[in-house]
């Protein structure tokens, strides 16, 4: 498993409770935007601090120098990963 996949598994595996209430808010938010926007809004605020945390500790180290551009890239991965599980993760905030 790449480094990126790790740290995802390891990010939901560590605020599983977090995780498991936002995936079922993004099933009713899917399924009906307007009646679940406002719980999804706050859940997912929840949900984006803690995928930038995640996201600093996997890219911290490789943003400064030669490796910069490389580090750009292991965002999208780590960010591709999300999208997969959670489509509608962009969403959050809009109205």
């Amino acid at each position: 498993m790449r480094q990126y996949q790790n740290v995802y598994q390891q990010m939901i595996d560590e605020n599983k409770d977090l995780f498991d209430t936002f995936f079922r808010i993004h099933d009713l938010y899917t399924l009906d935007p307007k009646t679940n926007q406002q719980a999804f809004n706050d859940i997912g605020k929840e949900v984006q601090e803690v995928i930038h945390t995640y996201e600093r500790r996997l890219c911290g180290k490789t943003e400064n120098g030669m490796y910069s551009k490389y580090s750009a890239g292991l965002s999208e991965k780590f960010r591709g990963l999300i999208r997969k599980d959670f489509p509608k993760i962009d969403c959050i905030g809009i109205l």
